[in-house]
C-alpha cells in the first residue's frame, strides 16, 4: 500500500524561513483530543472492535496484502503493537526511520494493524516534497496494494495539481490504492479573491470588510499563503503584526517557498504570548487571483471551511477521507471540506478517528487517524478479491457508507462513514459474483 505524510520544520525566532521542506499535520486541534479516560486502551473501542472481529474471526485478517505508511517522524518498529508486521523499512530524508520518541508514525501503523493483522507493513520516513514523492516511488516499484498517506502539504494548489497531489494520482494509477486525509483545516483557512470588492490599497479584506485576520494558539507560527498558477508572475504577501490594542508592530513577513514549483510565501515564526493578526497584501491593481491562508499551528479569526482539503487529499483518483466522530455521531469540526478549487466534491467518505486513540500517548484524532482505519478497511477489501483495481476499491468503499451528512453526496462528508463489514463483503461477493 501507499502512505503519505507531511513534513516537519524546524522554527526559529521571529523571522520568516524559505527552508527546504513543508509542514505537517499530523492530529486535530489540541483541544480536540480525548482525554486520557477516554482512551484507556490501545485497543478499538468496542463498536469498532465489534465489526474488525466478526471479520478477523471469519478468516479476513489482510493476509497476502501489503500497506505502506508515509510519515515525517519516524516508527518505533520495535513497537509490540507493530513489529510482526514489519516488512521493509525505508528514510528518504536526514532521519532515521526508526525512532521511538515520536509516535504519529507507530500510531498510524497500529491502526493498521488492529484492522488488518496480518497485512504487511512497509514504512517510509520523509522530510520534504522531493522525499515525500521517492518515498511514493519506492513503495509503488514495491508493488504496495495499498499506500496510506496520514500527512498535509501547506502551500499546494487545491486543484490536484501540485507535485504532491500528481505524485499520488500516479501511484493511483500505476495500481496502489491511495488514501490521504482531507486535514484539519476547517477552522484553519480562509480563501476570497483579489478584486475590486475586497482590495482597498493593496490590502485584502477578510469577512466583515476586516483587515486584520487575528490567530490565537500557542507561540510557534506557521503560515502560508498560495495563489492560482496563472497568477504565478504576481506578488502576494502575508504580514504578522503583534498588537496591545492600540499599537501594532511588524514582527514577520512571508518570504517565497522554495521547495516546490508552486506559487506560495510562508511565515514560521517562534514569539512571544500576546495578540498577533494576519494582513495580506498584493499588487496594486486588483488581478482576480485567488489566494488560500491556511495555518496548521492556529486558528484563524476569519475562516472559510469551504475549499480547505489540503494535499494530497486534492489529488485526483485517491480516497480522500475526513474525520468522523462516531461517539457523538458528527463530523470533527476542524475536519477539512471540499469542494476543490476545481469543484469537485474533496471529500470521498468519513471515518472514526478516535477509535484508536490510546495508540499515541497524547492521542490521535484528525483526518490522519481516520485514514489508516481506511487503509486497514482497504486491505481486508483486498484479501476478499485481489482483483479489485483502485478505482473499484474506491467505488465499493462509497457504496457501503452510512450517509452521516446532508442527504447524498456532499462536500462535508462524501459518501458518508465507511462501513468496514459492509465494504468487505461486498468485496468478497464480487468475487463470488
Amino acid at each position: 500500500m501507499r502512505d503519505r505524510t507531511v513534513l516537519l520544520l524546524a522554527v526559529v525566532a521571529i523571522v520568516s524561513l524559505t527552508g527546504s521542506i513543508a509542514l505537517l499535520a499530523v492530529t486535530g486541534p489540541t483541544d480536540s483530543r480525548p482525554d486520557r479516560a477516554d482512551a484507556a486502551s490501545v485497543s478499538v473501542s468496542d463498536g469498532a472492535a465489534g465489526r474488525f472481529a466478526r471479520l478477523h474471526a471469519a478468516g479476513v485478517t489482510g493476509s497476502n496484502v501489503s500497506v505502506g505508511i508515509v510519515d515525517p517522524t519516524g516508527f518505533d518498529t520495535e513497537s509490540e503493537m507493530i513489529a510482526g508486521q514489519v516488512t521493509e523499512t525505508r528514510s528518504f530524508g536526514g532521519e532515521s526511520v526508526d525512532d521511538t520518541r515520536e509516535a504519529h508514525g507507530t500510531a498510524t501503523a497500529a491502526v493498521v494493524s488492529r484492522t488488518a493483522p496480518d497485512a504487511a507493513l512497509y514504512l517510509a520516513r520523509v522530510d520534504s516534497v522531493d522525499s515525500y514523492r521517492q518515498a511514493v516511488d519506492w513503495l509503488v516499484r514495491e508493488n504496495v496494494d495499498v499506500i496510506v498517506a496520514p500527512v498535509s502539504f501547506y502551500g499546494q494548489p487545491g486543484d490536484g495539481t501540485g507535485p504532491v497531489a500528481r505524485s499520488a494520482t500516479r501511484a493511483t494509477e500505476r495500481g496502489s490504492v491511495f488514501i490521504a486525509p482531507a486535514g484539519n483545516m476547517a477552522q484553519s483557512h480562509w480563501s476570497g479573491q483579489y478584486t475590486t470588492a475586497v482590495v482597498q490599497n493593496r490590502t485584502v479584506a477578510f469577512t466583515n470588510e476586516s483587515r486584520q485576520n487575528y490567530i490565537r494558539g500557542g507561540t510557534e507560527i506557521t503560515v502560508w499563503l498560495s495563489w492560482e498558477r496563472a497568477h504565478a508572475n504576481e506578488e502576494y504577501t502575508v504580514e504578522l503584526y503583534r498588537t496591545n490594542g492600540t499599537d501594532s508592530r511588524l514582527v514577520a513577513r512571508s518570504q517565497p517557498y522554495r521547495g516546490d514549483d508552486v506559487p506560495n510565501e510562508r511565515i514560521v515564526a517562534d514569539v512571544r504570548p500576546g495578540d498577533y493578526y494576519l494582513v495580506i497584501r498584493g499588487p496594486a491593481s486588483p488581478t482576480g487571483a485567488r489566494l488560500r491562508l491556511v495555518s496548521p499551528t492556529h486558528d484563524l479569526q476569519h475562516t472559510s471551511a469551504r475549499n480547505s482539503i489540503v494535499a494530497p487529499g486534492t489529488a485526483r483518483e485517491v480516497i480522500t477521507v475526513g474525520a468522523y466522530n462516531s461517539r457523538v455521531e458528527q463530523l470533527e469540526p476542524f475536519s477539512s471540506r471540499g469542494p476543490t478549487v476545481d469543484d469537485r466534491t474533496g471529500v470521498d467518505i468519513v471515518a472514526p478517528d478516535r477509535q484508536f486513540a490510546a495508540a499515541a500517548p497524547d492521542g490521535f484524532v484528525g483526518s490522519s487517524a481516520a485514514v489508516p482505519y481506511v487503509g486497514g478497511t482497504a486491505a481486508l477489501m483486498l484479501e476478499a478479491n485481489e482483483s479489485l483495481s483502485p478505482r473499484e476499491t474506491e467505488r465499493l468503499l462509497e457504496q457501503t457508507t452510512k450517509d452521516v451528512g446532508r442527504p447524498r453526496l456532499d462536500n462535508e462528508t462524501g459518501h458518508g462513514a465507511v462501513r468496514p463489514v459492509r465494504a468487505v463483503r461486498s468485496a468478497q461477493n464480487r468475487t463470488d459474483g
